[in-house]
């Protein structure tokens, strides 16, 4: 079973909407809900979709939403760029947590940036409720995610490298090479499954609409952060991370080890699973693995 609604955000003195979706019953349930952050920032819900198998195979209620300027939340036409910080959208995850009762009692599952958010949030706020908590696909700092970044590119033919860099020396990021030597990396360490899953689409399609929190936060493309996560490290503060955390990562992903690690070496509970088989996105790539992974850790891990 699943429902759908719209809980009011208020920021300042303006009242905005974020839009969830629930599979599950939240109240007649005995199983501990998860919450599922999606990327981005400036993605939407849709390619988190999958996880709902949490629900169809083990009765865990799973929680859907898009953050604020997303998808079918609120969209925020005029604000400032300092309106689009971290600080944000863990004000909304809080008032999500407690508009759904759910505040005491939760599992968070963030991915990519996502998992950024998640793991700030648990660092920073170090909510009660938060039992436990699964970084999927994300980096400890903008610095080493990039370093990994470059990494990466090196392998490609140096043209390809020259490309790239020419357009963002150059400002025109917008170009239809720019934008097809992207694809070309996200084919290779984003998602390598042919043709692309119609939810990972239909989340792209979504950013399309309205890409002002990517471009605002993070910038052109995933190889240069130009935006307000610049010089965003929370390497600092990730030992405070008091629940029980399942890192996810891949050799090939976007993300790479280097990024990774200092969650490994910092958080005291942790536990980290490099899937062989995918890069960025083992939901789709490798779903078999993924969800036992997943499903093993909340099933077997006390919660904090």
């Amino acid at each position: 079973m699943s429902s759908e609604g719209k809980i009011p955000f208020k920021v300042g003195s303006v009242t905005y909407e974020t839009w969830y979706k629930l599979y599950g019953d939240l109240k007649t349930s005995k199983q501990r809900p998860i919450i599922a952050l999606h990327g981005g920032p400036g993605m939407s819900h849709h390619y988190m979709l999958p996880n709902k198998i949490l629900y169809e195979k083990a009765g865990i209620p799973v929680i859907f939403y898009d953050q604020i300027g997303n998808g079918a939340s609120s969209h925020c036409p005029g604000v400032p760029k300092d309106f689009w910080v971290p600080e944000l959208f863990m004000d909304e995850l809080d008032n999500l947590t407690k508009s759904l009762g759910i505040s005491d009692d939760f599992d968070l599952l963030g991915q990519s940036w996502g998992g950024m958010l998640a793991a700030e949030y648990a660092a920073t706020r170090t909510p009660k409720g938060l039992k436990r908590l699964i970084i999927a696909n994300s980096p400890a700092s903008i610095e080493l995610c990039t370093v990994g970044i470059n990494a990466l590119l090196e392998r490609f033919p140096e043209e390809f490298v020259r490309t790239i860099r020419k357009h963002e020396v150059e400002g025109t990021t917008n170009s239809q090479e720019y934008q097809d030597a992207s694809m070309v990396f996200y084919k290779k360490h984003t998602c390598t499954t042919d043709p692309w899953p119609e939810e990972l689409l239909q989340s792209f399609a979504e950013f399309a609409k309205d890409p002002t929190v990517y471009h605002t936060m993070l910038g052109p493309s995933e190889f240069t952060t130009t935006g307000n996560l610049k010089n965003w490290d929370i390497t600092g503060i990730i030992h405070k991370i008091a629940c029980p955390t399942l890192l996810i990562s891949a050799p090939l992903d976007e993300i790479q080890e280097v990024a990774v690690l200092p969650f490994f070496l910092k958080i005291p509970k942790v536990k980290w699973v490099e899937l062989q088989n995918s890069t960025h996105l083992a939901q789709f790539e490798e779903p078999e693995k993924y969800f036992k992974v997943i499903l093993d850790f909340l099933q077997n891990t006390e919660a904090a």
